[in-house]
């Protein structure tokens, strides 16, 4: 028997969920021509919250790939054909996406490999667009109620914002691939141009945006960390046999939800498309976190019910997650409060950037022994300090120095509130 030509199968931008709309193309695991399994990774793509790994829904051979490294493109764009044996059958079920906090696969979050459902009904007054493609609406002076989306539902995306501004996205039709970069007239002796692409773009984007945003200040107060030493040096050997890993950044988290519920402020946000502040009452602390591909920031969820021991576990395990990109995607999202730490190298001072729309960000720098004055006494003392960011928006700086002010006493006597309970 004559075995029947083979079919192609067209796989798209899946829907990522959490309202994302595009994604960019940051590098194909696979090119034209190499044999592929179901679920063999595809393709990694950067998105507004995570970057995710696109995997094969078929096995089959790639026929053809569509879209170019560095495109940003609305989800349901065909980016790539298998050519998969005849009558093989659909797939059981849609492609799932793998969610990490770099460019790296990591755990799975559940994607369909369909175009967006439409969100808004022919219509509808509400203009559908992700907050990013709001700031570069807001960036470009470009009114979105002017603007036809060509996303799925009507969705609007940045194409279609810079279209709108007469950029060079005006010559771009709608869904089409965009270059990744204008070609160099001619190499340049020494020096070497790096695209910026994924994680790393999406923090210059992140960034810029928070600092074009907010009204942003910082605060900063010293810290005398002697009885959390003590506290950390008496607890050594037992935590070791626990397997723990005791940092002062598990104190840190440990202290700041009663400081958080007395000054509810700092644990908000503010939603400028509405011009209403939304207080939270539930505490997720945002863990800013190093990794190769760049700065991530991984969520400690109900950072409240957590204690030391817990927290410290919790902190150890998420950024090991980030640096081996295997975070899940929802150990990326809901953060309502962020504290970002050097560690070793955390220095005298700093001045986070808020990890917009969040309207407070907590900076802990280097600790050690100082010379202090005490009961008129210049002695040896472990202090630090510690750099509070505000949205001056939301709060003013009497509010950020007095809970900055009762988070410092409270790591300044631990034994007030820590308990056996905290050593499990």
């Amino acid at each position: 028997m004559t075995p029947m030509p083979p079919e192609t199968y067209d796989v798209k931008l899946p829907d990522i969920g959490e309202g994302v709309a595009e994604g960019e193309i940051v590098r194909w695991l696979v090119q034209a021509g190499d044999a592929v399994k179901e679920d063999q990774p595809l393709v990694e793509v950067m998105t507004d919250k995570a970057s995710v790994e696109i995997p094969s829904p078929r096995t089959g051979t790639i026929a053809a790939i569509h879209v170019a490294e560095g495109a940003m493109i609305p989800v349901g764009t065909t980016i790539i054909s298998i050519a998969v044996a005849a009558g093989a059958g659909s797939p059981a079920a849609p492609a799932a996406a793998h969610a990490s906090s770099g460019p790296q696969a990591g755990e799975s979050a559940t994607a369909t490999a369909a175009p967006m459902a439409a969100a808004a009904a022919p219509g509808a007054t509400r203009v559908e667009a992700t907050p990013a493609v709001r700031a570069l609406a807001r960036e470009l002076g470009v009114a979105l109620e002017n603007v036809t989306g060509s996303g799925p539902g009507g969705r609007i995306s940045a194409e279609d914002v810079r279209a709108a501004a007469g950029g060079a996205a005006s010559s771009v039709a709608p869904g089409a691939a965009k270059p990744s970069a204008a070609p160099s007239a001619a190499p340049e002796a020494g020096i070497t141009r790096v695209p910026l692409r994924g994680l790393r773009r999406k923090i210059a984007e992140h960034m810029r945006r928070s600092l074009s945003t907010a009204a942003q200040f910082t605060f900063v107060a010293e810290c005398d960390w002697t009885a959390i030493v003590q506290h950390r040096e008496q607890s050594a050997a037992r935590a070791k046999a626990a397997g723990v890993k005791l940092t002062y950044l598990a104190y840190v988290f440990r202290a700041l939800p009663a400081a958080l519920r007395e000054y509810p402020l700092l644990n908000s946000s503010l939603d400028d498309e509405r011009h209403e502040i939304v207080l939270r009452e539930a505490v997720h602390l945002g863990l800013a976190t190093a990794t190769d591909d760049g700065l991530t920031v991984p969520i400690v969820h109900d950072a409240d019910r957590l204690g030391l021991w817990a927290l410290a576990r919790e902190i150890d395990r998420l950024a090991a997650a980030a640096r081996e990109h295997k975070l899940k995607l929802e150990e990326l999202q809901g953060g309502t409060f962020t504290v970002t730490s050097t560690g070793a190298k955390g220095g005298v001072l700093a001045t986070p950037i808020l990890h917009h729309p969040q309207v407070a960000i907590l900076g802990v720098h280097s600790i050690g022994p100082r010379p202090a004055v005490v009961k008129g006494q210049i002695v040896a003392r472990d202090l630090g300090n510690l750099s509070l960011s505000l949205d001056h928006r939301v709060v003013d700086g009497a509010v950020g120095a007095d809970f900055l002010y009762a988070l410092i006493e409270r790591l300044q006597t631990p034994t007030a509130w820590l308990n056996d309970g905290d050593l499990a």
